[in-house]
C-alpha cells in the first residue's frame, strides 16, 4: 500500500516551470520531498487521516523562488532600521529619517550626542527633482548630535551627517571621499563604506534578530532560497545557530567574500558542503560599482560627467581617468585575476559583480584564464549584474557557460529619460539587461534582486514588461530564471527549481496566474509559501 502524504495542495494550477513547462492540478509532499505531481483525481489517492489537505480555489502553485543575488542582512535592516524605499522628495526622506532620530532619542531618553547611529536605507535620488545625492549638511538637519549614516540604494554609497564623518574620518579612504572646496560632502563611495558597516555592523544577537526579521519577510514575498553575498558579517553564523535550532526556513547559498577565500578553504568548506538548509557556495569579488553612483566602469565617460570631475564637478584637467569619468575599478583586473586562479586552486569558483562593459571584459578575462566551465555544477562561474554586456561579451559567456546572475528590478531606472538615460545615453540604456539577446545566445541565467527590492515578482513584471524587445521575455522564462535558474547557478537543479517528484517541497503559490495579466504582475499577491513541506506563510 502506497503510503500517505504530509500535504496535499489541491484546487491548484500547478506550472512545474519543466522545459517543455507542465501543468497540473495538485501535488503530494511527504517527509519535504515532492511525491506525486498530477490530476486532482491521482492526487487524492495519497490523502491519509493524518494528511493535511490545503484547497487553493484556482491559485497557481510555482517553484519557489530562489532569490540567487542577495544581501540578507539588509533585507533585515529595512525591517528594523529607517526605510526610504519608495520616497520621491527630499523633504519627505529628511522627514522619515526624523522621524527614526526621534525614535532612538524616546528609547535612550536624551536628546542628542548619543553614540548609536541614526541608520537609513534604500534612498533613491534618482527621482528626485534635482538627482542630486544627500550630502553632510540635509542630513545635519536631522540630527547634529547623534551620528547619521544613509545607505543609498545601490549600497555603492553613503551619506553622512557631520557627526558621523567626524567620527569616520580618520579611517576613510581620501579617493573614495566626495569633497567640494575640500571639504567632505558627506558622500562616501566603494571602499570607504567598508569603513562605515564596521562601526555599524550588528552583533551576533543582532544578527540573529535581523534573520528572523528577514526570513520573515522573504518568506510573505515568496522566497524559498537565497544565494547571500556575505563579507565581514555575523550572519553565516546566525544562518547555522538557527539551523540547529531546526528553526532555519530559508535554503542559503553563502557566497563568501574574496578576503574570506583562505579562512573558507582552511576550514573545508567546499562548494556545496554543507547542510540541507546552509550550503557554501561561490567565492565572490567585485570588479566595479553602480551606474546610479557612478562608480560602475565603463569604456567611455558617462553621458553626464563627460569632461566633468566625478568628485568635485570641475572641468575635467586631463590625465587617464583621474577624473573619473568613466568610473572606477573597485578590483583592479590584474588584482581580479589573482582572486580567480587562487580561487580555482582552492575548488571554488568566483562570482564577480561586474555592470560597466569594461568591468565585464576584465571579470571574463579573468575566468578564461582559469577554468570557467559548466563540467563541475559546483564550480559554476558567475558575473553578477552584466548589465552592459555587449554582443561579443554575451557570446563569450555563453561559449564558457558562464552564468548572468541579473537582476530584472534594475530596469525600474531604464526607461526613456530615467537614471540609465541620464548616466549613460539612450544607446547604453537600451544595451542594458538584453534578457532576450542573453536567453537566445545560450547564456544560463539566474535571477535575483540584490535586495532592490527583494521581491521576486515585481522583478518578474519588469522582465516581461521592459522598454526594449532584446531586454523583454516572456512570463515562463522570468518565472524559470527565478527558480530553475538560481538552482542551475548553484549546481542545485537536481533537488530544487521545478515541480517534479522526488525535488524538494520547496513551493509558492499566487492568488492568481500572472499569465492572465503580464502587465499586471507586480500587484499578483502571495497566497501560500512552503519550504521543505513545511507551510511556513500562509495569507489565503
Amino acid at each position: 500500500m502506497t503510503e500517505a502524504a504530509d500535504l496535499l495542495l489541491t484546487g491548484a494550477e500547478v506550472h512545474a516551470l519543466t522545459d517543455p513547462d507542465r501543468t497540473a492540478e495538485a501535488v503530494a509532499i511527504r517527509d519535504g520531498e515532492i511525491v506525486r505531481v498530477g490530476s486532482e483525481y491521482e492526487v487524492r489517492f495519497l490523502d491519509g487521516v493524518e494528511t493535511k489537505v490545503i484547497e487553493l480555489d484556482g491559485g497557481v502553485v510555482l517553484p519557489g523562488f530562489i532569490d540567487a543575488h542577495t544581501h540578507v542582512q539588509l533585507l533585515g535592516q529595512y525591517e528594523l532600521h529607517a526605510d526610504l524605499w519608495g520616497i520621491e522628495r527630499r523633504d519627505a526622506c529628511l522627514d522619515a529619517l526624523r522621524d527614526h532620530a526621534a525614535e532612538l532619542d524616546a528609547e535612550s531618553g536624551a536628546a542628542d550626542g548619543r553614540d548609536e547611529w541614526a541608520i537609513g536605507f534604500r534612498y533613491d535620488e534618482s527621482a528626485w527633482d534635482d538627482d542630486r545625492p544627500l550630502t553632510r549638511e540635509d542630513l545635519d538637519a536631522v540630527s547634529e548630535g547623534r551620528p547619521v549614516a544613509v545607505f543609498r540604494i545601490d549600497v555603492h554609497s553613503a551619506s553622512l551627517n557631520s557627526a558621523a564623518v567626524e567620527r569616520l574620518r580618520d579611517d576613510l579612504p581620501e579617493s573614495d571621499v566626495r569633497t567640494e572646496d575640500g571639504e567632505p560632502t558627506g558622500v562616501i563611495v566603494e571602499d570607504a563604506l567598508d569603513v562605515l558597516w564596521e562601526r555599524v555592523a550588528p552583533d551576533r544577537e543582532d544578527a540573529r534578530e535581523l534573520l528572523d526579521a528577514a526570513q520573515e519577510r522573504a518568506h510573505r514575498l515568496g522566497v524559498t532560497g537565497v544565494h547571500d553575498m556575505v563579507r565581514n558579517t555575523t550572519l553565516p553564523w546566525a544562518y547555522r545557530a538557527l539551523d540547529r535550532a531546526d528553526r532555519l526556513r530559508l535554503r542559503v547559498r553563502l557566497n563568501y567574500w574574496a578576503d574570506h577565500l583562505d579562512a573558507v578553504a582552511e576550514a573545508g568548506l567546499a562548494p556545496g558542503a554543507g547542510s540541507e538548509f546552509v550550503r557554501t557556495g561561490a567565492i565572490k569579488s567585485y570588479t566595479d560599482g553602480s551606474i546610479g553612483s557612478h562608480t560602475a566602469r565603463l569604456r567611455e565617460p558617462y553621458a553626464d560627467l563627460d569632461g566633468v570631475d566625478a568628485d568635485s564637478g570641475d572641468a575635467d584637467a586631463g590625465g587617464d581617468d583621474a577624473d573619473g569619468e568613466r568610473g572606477q575599478w573597485v578590483i583592479e583586473p590584474d588584482e581580479l585575476r589573482a582572486i580567480v586562479a587562487d580561487a580555482a586552486d582552492a575548488g571554488f569558483p568566483v562570482a564577480a559583480h561586474a555592470i560597466g562593459d569594461a568591468a565585464i571584459d576584465a571579470a571574463l578575462d579573468a575566468f578564461e584564464d582559469a577554468d570557467a566551465a559548466l563540467a563541475d555544477p559546483n564550480r559554476r562561474y558567475r558575473i553578477e549584474h552584466a548589465e552592459l554586456a555587449d554582443d561579443e561579451q554575451i557570446d563569450r559567456m555563453a561559449a564558457a557557460g558562464v552564468v548572468a546572475s541579473a537582476q530584472p528590478n534594475f530596469l525600474q531606472w531604464a526607461d526613456e529619460g530615467g537614471l540609465y538615460d541620464r548616466r549613460l545615453g539612450v544607446e547604453r540604456r537600451e544595451r542594458a539587461d538584453r534578457f532576450r539577446r542573453w536567453l537566445s545566445a545560450g547564456v544560463p541565467v539566474a535571477f535575483g534582486s540584490d535586495c532592490m527590492p527583494m521581491d521576486p515578482l515585481y522583478g518578474v513584471h519588469h522582465a516581461v514588461n521592459a522598454p526594449t524587445d532584446e531586454q523583454r521575455i516572456s512570463v515562463t522564462e522570468a518565472l524559470r530564471a527565478y527558480t530553475y535558474g538560481g538552482a542551475f547557478a548553484a549546481g542545485d537543479e537536481d533537488r530544487l527549481g521545478t515541480i517534479e517528484v522526488g525535488k524538494e517541497a520547496d513551493l509558492v503559490a499566487l492568488e492568481r496566474s500572472p499569465w492572465d495579466d503580464p502587465g499586471g504582475i507586480d500587484d499578483v499577491d502571495v497566497a501560500l509559501t512552503v519550504v521543505d513541506g513545511d507551510v511556513v506563510y500562509d495569507d489565503r
